[in-house]
């Protein structure tokens, strides 16, 4: 299975040696179903990882089915119990301190990083 999703404007990429998928650029996908193969590689680090760490910090932009998306993420990796995850943005994207701190509350064990 691949670790890099590019798109014109994005890419996400999964580094199994250090158990972070990174997603960086501007997310504007329509609706869920494009963000399936994102989806799909989020899970697929927290089936392989007992931490997985999501950074953030380059992603200028995400759209609102693109932080739904990673909210059922948050959902579903708090479920599950066995993965201490971590998320990284930055302080200077204004999405990001405004949306982000909501994911604390998806899953208080969240260690949220914010630069």
């Amino acid at each position: 299975m691949d670790n890099v999703i590019q798109g014109d404007t994005y890419s996400v990429t999964y580094d199994a040696a250090s158990a972070t998928v990174a997603l960086k650029g501007m997310m504007r996908l329509n609706g869920m179903g494009e963000y399936a193969p994102v989806t799909s590689l989020l899970s697929r680090a927290v089936d392989e990882n007992s931490a997985v760490t999501v950074d953030l910090c380059a992603l200028e932009f995400l759209n609102s089915s693109g932080i739904a998306m990673l909210s059922k993420f948050v959902i579903e990796t708090r479920n599950k119990q066995t993965v201490a995850l971590t998320i990284r943005g930055a302080a200077a994207i204004a999405w990001q301190s405004k949306s982000l701190v909501n994911l604390r509350r998806l899953m208080p064990a969240l260690t949220m990083e914010i630069a």
